[in-house]
């Protein structure tokens, strides 16, 4: 799930994040400028939306079909 830039960027390079992993505590991001990629864990909260906008439809797609 791609991060909208007004919410967040790459702290490294200012890049683009693309979130690819998620629990009950962190969401996983990753940068997809391809000079940085860096990846690492913030909050589900960490682009101030209330966990609205990133953390529940991701943790929400995470869920097999059926469950």
């Amino acid at each position: 799930m791609m991060v909208d830039p007004t919410d967040g960027t790459c702290r490294s390079c200012g890049g683009a994040l693309i979130i690819t992993d998620a629990d009950d505590a962190t969401m996983t991001v990753e940068c997809q400028d391809p000079e940085c990629s860096d990846s690492y864990l913030v909050e589900p909260d960490a682009f101030h939306d209330g966990c609205v906008t990133y953390y529940i439809p991701f943790m929400t797609s995470l869920e097999a079909p059926g469950d």
